[in-house]
């Protein structure tokens, strides 16, 4: 694993960087949770992400993408979350085109690459049925009618759902509601008669929406893999997700353990600049620790991915636990070093811990995935 980045990469840092200051900052965020915004991310900005390259980072060059790898993608959306920007990156790119391109035949790629590339569709994973993480508990039924298929349930904490323009629905088709095998993947379009949306708006202003199912008719065609095989492709693009999600986990640690450093510089008490306090001092450095570790687990699981390791499903939960424990302690951290004014609005470390509440629950928390790496690590 290099841990040196090439000049290539160094130059979509800096582009992504730039990108996300000027045109995302974290005003931007601010501004959609004020006005409640129908759509929940500026939408001109997201069609110049597209135009820059960023959603066709892990996309062949054939459908209209740039190929750069998850390295480049995790790159991107570290940037991402320094500033707090709200895109469809996760649900669109990591979730859905990752789907796409392990299980989609070759029409259905070069149809749904080519759009996400383009910045031209957005798509909306529709997994989860519980409150908790439990890709592998599905109710959703999808009974074989004729050459197609009707589909009957309820998904909850759909990313991105209500304005989604195509859904991936993960039905089971087969077994029991805990059975691992069975499940299958389905290409939906939410305008479909007996789809239901709900938007819902999670603590830290990003988008959601709960969905049901009604007798929604799914032609054959619309099956995104092998029926009864989609486990195997849900597990795979879950951790592409849990390690793109702790990409942007790093960014928001980095940017709250800066803006706080900052901030014990200037504030004064006592006649003296807090920062000189030494138990203030000694807290920043094993966080300043904390966050290096993190940097070297995060770049690791971006690797593995990138070289197609054995590997990836543990790194993947060793990343997800990582960062989701610091992200917690950090914001935590930062938000008492600011002492009460923490606790108002006018400064942005109250969004970065809301920011690290649903980040760290999304696609499974700490306790989720040390659970999981210890099966792992024990098969």
């Amino acid at each position: 694993m290099a841990l040196v980045l090439t000049e290539e990469q160094q130059l979509l840092r800096d582009t992504a960087t730039q990108f996300f200051q000027e045109r995302l900052p974290i005003a931007n965020l601010r501004k959609l949770r004020d006005t409640r915004d129908a759509t929940g991310f500026d939408q001109a900005a997201w069609k110049e992400m597209a135009d820059l390259g960023f959603a066709g980072i892990m996309i062949s060059e054939k459908y209209g993408g740039t190929d750069f790898g998850p390295v480049g993608l995790g790159l991107v959306l570290e940037q991402a979350g320094r500033t707090l920007a709200a895109s469809p990156l996760v649900s669109t790119v990591l979730l859905c085109g990752s789907a796409v391109q392990l299980a989609g035949n070759a029409t259905q790629r070069q149809e749904i690459l080519s759009a996400i590339a383009a910045g031209d569709r957005i798509m909306a994973l529709a997994l989860e049925e519980g409150p908790h993480h439990n890709p592998t508990r599905i109710a959703t039924r999808a009974e074989a009618d004729g050459s197609s298929y009707r589909i009957s349930g309820t998904k909850t904490f759909v990313l991105d759902g209500h304005v989604a323009e195509q859904l991936i629905v993960v039905a089971r088709t087969s077994g029991n509601d805990n059975d691992r095998t069975g499940i299958t993947l389905f290409l939906v379009d939410p305008k479909a008669a007996g789809v239901k949306i709900t938007r819902t708006l999670m603590v830290d202003g990003r988008n959601a929406a709960n969905i049901e199912l009604d007798n929604v008719r799914a032609p054959a065609s619309a099956v995104l893999g092998s029926v009864d095989g989609g486990n195997d492709v849900v597990e795979q693009v879950l951790d592409i997700a849990r390690i793109g999600l702790s990409a942007e986990m790093l960014g928001m640690v980095q940017q709250t353990f800066d803006t706080t450093l900052d901030y014990l510089k200037e504030r004064k008490q006592f006649g003296k600049v807090i920062g000189s306090f030494q138990a203030l001092q000694h807290r920043m450095a094993v966080l300043f620790s904390e966050i290096e570790l993190c940097r070297s687990v995060v770049l690791d699981a971006l690797s593995a991915l990138e070289e197609r390791r054995n590997d990836v499903p543990l790194i993947a939960s060793l990343a997800k636990s990582r960062l989701s424990d610091v992200a917690t302690l950090m914001t935590n951290e930062g938000l008492q070093m600011h002492g009460g004014m923490g606790m108002t609005d006018q400064f942005d470390v109250g969004l970065f811990m809301k920011r690290a509440r649903v980040a760290s629950a999304s696609f499974g928390d700490g306790n989720f995935h040390r659970d999981r790496y210890a099966t792992l690590e024990g098969y």
